[in-house]
């Protein structure tokens, strides 16, 4: 793996506002550790930092420059950066130094390669996972880890276990979990059934027309039933009105 080099100094802790002042001068806070390294504050090229880490090779090899004898020619891995939730700008680093002669673990990024028949078939590719762990020198980090995906068809799964790992990379995994599969074409018929379904049926108007007046014919007879039952009513009531003033006019006369 290629060795680059980052530019790093010493840093006060003191005051605080001396993090603000960095931030301006284009410089974040850091820190250094290590097995046999004691905590150390530095601080490093914000736009440096970017330029040596990518998305691709997170994890690359780094050796400190340094007017410090404390840090010159450390060999260093990053091992978090802390972004600003808005603008993603780099506003804190922590350093991992690491021995030459001693394997360590780190997590390195998978690079599918090759057209999957699947694929051609309409399927999906779908990366399950976008890194894996390995043990290695820490010379011998890639950049990444390549899997070929030429031979998957449609439901066919590449787990860990059958990457190939280039040189002396160990994976580290419990579980042989799955690396990458192609999913099946998704078949878009909802919408045609969806048209179906509101689609009219041909003579559904008519027969709605002829269900409704049935309807309209039994509502009418009910409402003349009803009609006539209240004038039955009110008649019976003016006859029995009409009778009782009769009878008493009579009853007055005599």
């Amino acid at each position: 793996m290629e060795t680059v080099e980052l530019a790093a100094e010493i840093r006060e802790t003191r005051p605080k506002s001396r993090r603000r002042r960095l931030r301006h001068e284009g410089r974040i806070p850091a820190v250094l550790y290590g097995p046999k390294t004691q905590a150390t504050p530095i601080a490093i090229s914000s736009v440096e930092l970017r330029s040596r880490v990518s998305a691709s090779a997170r994890q690359r090899l780094m050796r400190l420059k340094s007017s410090s004898p404390e840090l010159n020619d450390r060999h260093v891995i990053v091992k978090e950066i802390q972004r600003a939730p808005v603008s993603g700008a780099f506003v804190h680093a922590d350093f991992y130094e690491v021995d030459l002669t001693q394997p360590i673990r780190v997590e390195v990024p998978l690079r599918f390669v090759g057209k999957a028949p699947g694929v051609a078939e309409g399927g999906i590719l779908q990366p399950l996972v976008r890194e894996v762990e390995v043990e290695c020198l820490p010379l011998e980090i890639p950049d990444a880890v390549e899997v070929d995906v030429s031979g998957l068809n449609i439901h066919d799964v590449i787990h860990v276990s059958a990457v190939t790992f280039p040189g002396n990379l160990k994976p580290i995994f419990d579980t042989d979990y799955p690396v990458v599969t192609v999913l099946p074409p998704t078949v878009a018929e909802a919408p045609v059934a969806a048209v179906a379904e509101a689609a009219p049926v041909e003579g559904a108007e008519g027969a709605e027309g002829a269900a409704a007046a049935p309807a309209a014919g039994v509502a009418a007879e009910a409402g003349a039933k009803e009609g006539a039952k209240g004038a039955a009513k009110e008649g019976s009531k003016g006859g029995a009105k009409e009778a009782a003033a009769d009878k008493g006019g009579g009853q007055k006369k005599g």
